[in-house]
């Protein structure tokens, strides 16, 4: 286990470099798993000035956002006058926690879907907003979408770093993407002992507490209360995992490797 800190602060730190997806993985997962974004434009009424809006979105094939906006909406408007936009991503959870969640900017130019893709991209937005089935076909509505110039991803502290478009586009979905918040729930809940083992054994620490927040194909994150501070770090599973059942199994296989390191050292 290394401390998230350590880990990502850069090739000279110190400790072991423990597997995790790269920021262009984690910054796809992190948009597909969302709906909805902040988007800023540039305004029309006040030049120069970001003007800031709600905005769900639905995602093509790279992974760009696809917009379904009115003409008559300020932010409309203000694409028309001037392309260039950005669009911001929390997980919802990050309320509990604003600046050690992860978060994504997307940038690019915003215009009209052509004519010849509409059809592919009305099923794909209309596969994550049902509900905008009501109005898709309102005169006033059309749909745009972002061409992504440049993506920054911040994964917490002191993990943060610019995405070139091409990795993002080239990059897959954590396969435990749309399970990961009840499987971390459940984690918490019922494995406390195996967490506080792993802390302990693996992190080398105190630990009086121990949760997962985070979990993906090549490992998981901890929060880890010890008697002077709270920690982060990072344990990874001995090979890639898939599904919950997989999980389930590298977490056991963890367990076991503790305590066949605790029954060595008590060898001695």
């Amino acid at each position: 286990m290394s401390s998230t800190r350590q880990h990502n602060a850069g090739p000279d730190s110190e400790g072991p470099d423990v597997p995790e997806p790269s920021h262009a993985e984690r910054a796809r997962t992190l948009v597909h798993l969302q709906h909805t974004g902040g988007l800023s434009t540039l305004s029309r009424k006040q030049p120069g000035w970001p003007f800031g809006s709600v905005m769900p979105y639905g995602l093509d094939e790279q992974g760009q956002p696809i917009f379904l906006i009115s003409t008559m909406a300020m932010h409309t408007q203000n694409l028309l006058g001037d392309p260039r936009a950005s669009l911001l991503i929390t997980p919802p959870e990050s309320k509990n926690d604003p600046l050690g969640a992860a978060r994504v900017t997307l940038m690019g130019s915003v215009t009209k879907v052509p004519t010849e893709d509409l059809p592919k991209v009305r099923e794909l937005y209309l596969a994550r907003h049902a509900n905008a089935a009501y109005w898709v076909d309102f005169n006033d509505f059309g749909f745009f979408r972002m061409a992504l110039a440049d993506i920054y991803f911040v994964g917490g502290f002191g993990s943060m770093g610019w995405v070139a478009p091409a990795d993002y586009a080239e990059a897959s979905v954590d396969p435990l993407a749309n399970v990961a918040s009840d499987l971390i729930r459940e984690i918490n809940a019922e494995q406390v002992d195996t967490l506080l083992l792993l802390a302990r054994v693996f992190g080398n620490l105190d630990a009086q507490q121990a949760s997962i927040t985070t979990v993906d194909r090549l490992g998981f994150h901890l929060r880890v209360k010890t008697p002077d501070r709270m920690q982060g770090g990072r344990v990874a599973f001995a090979n890639p995992v898939n599904n919950v059942a997989e999980v389930k199994a590298g977490l056991a296989a963890l367990v076991a490797q503790a305590n066949a390191g605790l029954q060595a050292l008590h060898s001695l």
